[in-house]
C-alpha cells in the first residue's frame, strides 16, 4: 500500500490507480467472487445470481495480473540487489503467498463442476 501511496505523492496518480486495480482491488474482488460462488453451493444453497456472477468473475480474472506484477517485483529487487539492502517483509511474503492461492483458486476452478452442482440443488 505504501507504495501505491508514495506514487501518487510523486504526482502519478494514474499508475498508482492501476497498481491499485491490479495488485489488490481486482484480486481481493476475484476471491471474494470465488467465495460467493463457493460457499454457499458447498452448503447446499445456490448463490443469487449465480449467472451474474460468474460473468463478472470472468472480467475481473483479465484485471487480475498480479502474478505479472510478482514478475516485476523479482526484476526491481535483482536489479536494486547491487545499489541497496533489501528486506523482504512481510508485505512481500504476503504477496507471495496471495499470488500463490489466487493462482491455485483460479486452477481448481471448474465452472462445469459448479452448474452440475447448481443444477442438483434445483
Amino acid at each position: 500500500m505504501t507504495g501505491i501511496v508514495d506514487l501518487y505523492q510523486e504526482g502519478k496518480g494514474e499508475v498508482a490507480a492501476l497498481v491499485l486495480l491490479t495488485t489488490l482491488l481486482a484480486p481481493g474482488f476475484q476471491l471474494g467472487l470465488l467465495l460467493y460462488i463457493l460457499v454457499p453451493l458447498h452448503l447446499g444453497r445456490v448463490p443469487w445470481r449465480l449467472p451474474h456472477a460468474f460473468r463478472v468473475l470472468r472480467h475481473a480474472q483479465t484485471w487480475s495480473m498480479i502474478e505479472v506484477f510478482m514478475i516485476g517485483i523479482v526484476v526491481a529487487i535483482t536489479k536494486l540487489m547491487g545499489m541497496a539492502t533489501i528486506v523482504a517483509g512481510l508485505a512481500l511474503w504476503s504477496f507471495a503467498l496471495l499470488m500463490f492461492v489466487l493462482s491455485a483458486a483460479v486452477a481448481t476452478f471448474d465452472p462445469e463442476a459448479v452448474w452440475e452442482r447448481r443444477e442438483a440443488l434445483r
